[in-house]
């Protein structure tokens, strides 16, 4: 099989690569602040991408426009230094299920950017599929109270996972045309540097980069929890997600991602003992369910 045809198994793959790490950084998130685990993270990510691009490629530089290069390296930083920092402090917000659903916005987002930018088109039954997904966010995040999350507490979360994954849409669909050029793990490489650069300089605006190299060095933390979760959510995870959307339609690749909220749900409920109610199963069934619509697999003609 041509690797053009692999970009549904990335995307997959992706899925349940990320899912892995969500449930991990979870675990670990309570022993680090949200900037200073996203930097870790990054840093370690971009440990092992660098050596892969050197190895794979060679020292040779993708050639880009000066526009492309923009774009990289704006993906990177909105995509990485900001959308993925919202995501790890909504994870504490909300806890991991909960962040899961809200992030099933991810799809919609990317699809709609996708049309608008990238003249993407969806039939009927992908429509509707979309309409599915949206249901399972709403019947998994409305809650009359908020007896386990205080309002304040669970509204915040809410709206940092929201934004976290619109950043997240955005960024991806703007690199979608870069990364039909060569140099694709140089493109993901400096994609990250970037993300690490913009976190750096945003806590030097803040102040505090000597406290964070503190937290880091002096802290109690899982380390290996944490450099496992960063290898599965910022090497594998990365390579997965943008070779998907190398290899298949950004609307197809977003929608498969979507499954990654399922397995967060469901392994959020194993290992991290958090609950799976009745509301749960319900918002689960309904997104993965649009997911299944949207890909023709109840009627429709699936995406070639």
């Amino acid at each position: 099989m041509a690797i053009e045809n692999f970009g549904e198994v990335f995307a997959l793959a992706c899925a349940l690569m990320w899912a892995s790490a969500v449930v991990l950084f979870k675990y670990v998130g309570e022993s680090m602040s949200a900037n200073t685990l996203n930097l870790v993270k990054n840093i370690l990510g971009l440990s092992l991408l660098l050596p892969t691009a050197l190895f794979l490629e060679g020292i040779q530089m993708p050639i880009l426009s000066s526009l492309e290069w923009i774009i990289l390296f704006a993906s990177g930083y909105f995509g990485i230094a900001v959308a993925d920092t919202w995501y790890l402090q909504a994870l504490r917000n909300l806890g991991a299920g909960r962040t899961a659903i809200v992030a099933s916005l991810y799809s919609p987002f990317v699809v709609m950017l996708s049309i608008i930018f990238l003249h993407e088109t969806l039939a009927l039954w992908q429509w509707l599929g979309f309409i599915m997904v949206l249901a399972g966010i709403l019947v998994v995040v409305y809650q009359r109270s908020y007896q386990s999350v205080k309002q304040g507490v669970f509204l915040k979360g809410v709206a940092l996972a929201a934004a976290s994954v619109f950043f997240t849409a955005a960024g991806v669909v703007a690199m979608k045309p870069i990364l039909e050029n060569d140099g694709f793990f140089w493109m993901v490489s400096l994609r990250m540097l970037a993300g690490v650069i913009g976190m750096l300089i945003f806590l030097g605006y803040k102040g505090e980069v000597a406290s964070t190299l503190v937290a880091v060095r002096e802290g109690n933390h899982r380390w290996i929890h944490i450099v496992l979760a960063s290898f599965i959510g910022s090497y594998l995870a990365l390579l997965f997600w943008l070779g998907g959307f190398k290899y298949a339609d950004a609307s197809v690749a977003s929608v498969l991602n979507e499954t990654a909220n399922v397995f967060i749900v469901l392994m959020a409920w194993l290992f991290l003992k958090e609950t799976f109610n009745f509301r749960k199963v319900a918002g689960v069934t309904l997104t993965f369910g649009g997911v299944l619509v949207f890909l023709g697999l109840f009627g429709g003609n699936p995406i070639p």
